[in-house]
């Protein structure tokens, strides 16, 4: 069984032919061409709103610089209407498994505490497994997060567990970029060695900021040392160590052996600097890579190209293969990227607070070009492009790889470019949440620099892999796949719309025994949201935790104290006002706990769901239902879902009839799609069958990790035991395949385990 959340009450590489002698009556045999390897590249918060492409007004914000990407775009095609999930977990699980959140369960963001029912199942037909269908070798390089190994029977091979030869990237606790050393090292701070002082984006500043210098001492994790002194005003020596994965002692010099808070401090992560590296290597083995090693100290931004680079020159010609760089560049907590990677003219952020939201925009762009940096990097040192005057030379023509770039979800609010809004943004089913880029390059692209503006979704992208190397994707797949087709727009300039209506969803992942995140009061105390997964990520945007191990400041204001939902914040906040005769307070709005958005060619729906606030009654309103309808385009203004255009304000009876029927349909579509998930009670292993093999697995996930958590804990207690097996007992023989009617358990075959459990 899945259980189900209630959502709503979404170098060319030679081909060679080998000819032989033909004999009297034979006919020649021709060695099949090797299919097109697949370079995947995944773009972490950035939205559609990020690429200029719509009406952005560049006289009142600054865009990031991509001309590598760009490059990219100009000789593919770019997707000008493109959808993903509002967040990264769920968009991940759906391009590399094209099915949606309701059927997976990756609902939203994963965070430590979600069970493994909410994280991509092993017995999912993964990318990955799907191309070993035609020979290809798969590897993930940077971030991962479709699981977490909190709660994964895998632990840290839980990129193996899902078919892929060989993964280089970061298992963080939450699945992000930990949280900025304020220390940098050891440095700072308070504990002992450390000068008092806090260090906001994780380094030491020059000698213009409190606790700065302009020289000291580069120590680096094998006790060597190298004075430093201040040679580029936009390059402080401080930061400089911290590039090198180095830690800087402010005006000091080097000493043998390293002061003692130096050498503890190179145990500290460090957000995109210092990370917990982990490499699933070809030979099955799992290890973690020490957080001393140079690999580990090396920027987030660069660490998985590196690696990706080494891999992909390994591969012989004759073997085709798929390379997912996955970057976390754009994801808070913001910091500087090395100098080197920026345009030269780049503003100078050496005194900015990286925790401090208004400098987000400007720390976002830059972390934006130093990825489009990378992504140029990779394709001239993998032999995909070169470069002349310092230009990407980008020919896809005279290479056999195509070339996938994709945003994973809209941008965080406080980074999002103008027209879209900043308010509904990364997290919402609206359109700055879920309309995001996406570029398809490569020498099977017919009439390369052009534009498709007809609808797609992320789950597509799952069946341009297969169609990449030749397999029918919905033959294959033993179950429902929800993606469509994007090969016919690769290689016809004038396909005609292929999806007639788009679809997105978010919603709380499954935790045991019925948990959920606490609230993040956000934007200083204006929204309230259940999306940050942890007291460490709701800090990080800025956010404070009210959730459990929150904390009383006990200063002249109320909480944080930890409570279940934002409307219990609202009920804790209104009592304490009222208790202490304070008057016009505001309280935070609340954001929906889950959201679907739908949409046709003119129009979108959006269903959201809130444990919401009772003002009159001074109490929570559970799972309380709002239905927004908007009429929507891509043009070069784009017209979106802002709250001021929302067509039902006034209710259904204001729509004209036009909007009825179109309002109607989506509502009735809506109902279809969710008909088409079909629940079954006992069935762990997705093939729609309590049988055997059902029992095998279960009793295998009965032993792993002690019968913790896995897909086999139906009850979701956060154990695989006894109650578990009795539902599959229970449901023995059910066939729950859509179309198909269920067998009486009574008729089935008794099951057999090996060992009475």
């Amino acid at each position: 069984m899945r259980l189900r959340q209630n959502l709503i009450g979404l170098t060319f590489a030679g081909l060679a032919c080998i000819t032989l002698p033909l004999l009297s009556g034979e006919v020649a045999a021709k060695t099949p061409p090797t299919p097109k390897n697949i370079l995947f590249i995944i773009m972490d918060d950035v939205g559609i709103d990020q690429m200029g492409w719509y009406g952005s007004d560049d006289k009142v914000q600054t865009l990031p610089a991509m001309p590598n990407i760009g490059a990219v775009a100009d000789k593919g095609i770019r997707f000008r209407n493109n959808w993903s999930m509002p967040a990264c977990s769920p968009s991940r699980a759906v391009f590399f498994e094209g099915r949606f959140p309701m059927r997976s369960n990756v609902l939203g963001a994963l965070g430590p505490y979600d069970a493994a029912n909410s994280m991509v199942s092993p017995f999912d037909y993964t990318a990955p497994k799907l191309l070993k269908e035609r020979g290809y070798k798969s590897a993930l390089f940077g971030k991962f997060h479709l699981g977490l190994q909190g709660n994964s029977p895998f632990k840290e091979a839980m990129p193996r567990s899902l078919g892929w030869d060989y993964y280089y990237g970061w298992l963080d606790e939450t699945g992000d970029p930990q949280s900025i050393d304020t220390t940098a090292g050891g440095v700072g701070g308070s504990g002992s060695g450390g000068n008092g002082k806090s260090y906001a984006c994780g380094y030491v500043p020059g000698s213009g900021y409190d606790g700065g210098a302009d020289s000291g001492a580069c120590y680096a994790a094998d006790n060597s040392c190298e004075d430093l002194t201040l040679t580029s005003a936009t390059n402080p020596p401080g930061r400089v160590c911290r590039d090198r994965g180095g830690i800087f002692n402010p005006g000091a010099a080097c000493v043998s052996p390293p002061p003692s808070n130096i050498t503890a401090g190179f145990q500290n992560y460090n957000a995109h600097y210092v990370s917990p590296l982990w490499i699933n290597d070809e030979k099955g083995q799992v290890y973690q890579v020490p957080v001393t090693d140079k690999r580990s100290r090396t920027y987030r931004g660069t660490a998985p190209v590196d690696a990706a680079i080494e891999w992909i020159k390994q591969q012989p010609n004759n073997q085709p293969w798929m390379a997912t760089v996955s970057f976390a560049s754009d994801h808070t907590p913001l910091q500087q990227p090395p100098v080197y990677q920026l345009p030269a003219d780049a503003t100078d952020t050496n005194t900015f607070d990286c925790a401090n939201s208004t400098y987000w925009p400007v720390l976002s762009n830059q972390m934006i070009e130093a990825m489009d940096y990378e992504v140029g990097r990779l394709l001239v040192e993998t032999g995909l492009a070169t470069r002349k005057d310092g230009v990407l030379i980008y020919s896809p023509k005279m290479t056999n790889t195509m070339v996938v770039v994709v945003g994973d979800n809209g941008s965080l609010g406080n980074t999002v470019k103008l027209p879209f809004d900043p308010t509904r943004a990364k997290g919402t089913s609206y359109q700055t949440g879920v309309w995001v880029p996406l570029v398809v390059s490569g020498p099977m692209v017919v009439q390369p620099g052009r534009d498709v503006k007809h609808m797609t979704n992320i789950a597509d992208i799952y069946q341009l892999f297969g169609e990449i190397a030749g397999i029918d994707v919905h033959k294959t797949v033993p179950w429902h796949v929800d993606a469509k087709a994007l090969m016919p727009y690769v290689k016809n300039p004038n396909q005609a719309s292929i999806r007639t209506w788009n679809f997105n969803q978010i919603a709380p992942n499954l935790q045991p025994n019925g948990t959920i995140n606490g609230p993040c009061v956000m934007s200083g105390g204006a929204s309230c949201s259940q999306i940050p997964v942890s007291k460490s990520v709701c800090e990080d945007n800025g956010g404070v935790w009210w959730g459990q191990g929150a904390q009383d400041s006990d200063d002249d204001g109320p909480g944080p104290v930890p409570e279940t939902y934002c409307c219990d914040v609202n009920v804790y906040l209104t009592n304490y006002y009222k208790a202490n005769n304070i008057t016009g307070y505001t309280l935070p709005g609340i954001n929906a706990l889950a959201s679907m958005g739908i949409r046709n060619n003119r129009y979108k729906l959006v269903i959201n769901s809130t444990n919401d606030y009772d003002a009159t009654t001074n109490s929570c309103v559970m799972n309380s239902q709002t239905k927004e309808f908007y009429a929507i385009n891509e043009k070069k203004m784009p017209r979106i879902d802002t709250a001021r255009l929302n067509l039902l304000a006034d209710g259904e009876d204001s729509l004209t009839p036009d909007q009825k029927r179109n309002y109607r349909a989506l509502t009735q579509k809506l109902a279809l799609l969710q008909k088409t998930d079909v629940d079954c009670e006992g069935d762990g292993n997705l093939d729609m069958v309590v049988n055997q093999k059902d029992v095998d697995e279960w009793e295998k996930f009965s032993k792993i990790n002690g019968g913790a958590s896995s897909w086999y804990d139906f009850n979701l207690d956060g154990l695989t035991n006894q109650a578990d097996y009795q539902i599959i007992l229970d449901n023995f023989g059910n066939h729950c395949k859509p179309g198909k009617s269920a067998m009486a358990p009574a008729a089935a075959v008794k099951p057999s385990v090996s060992k009475n459990p």
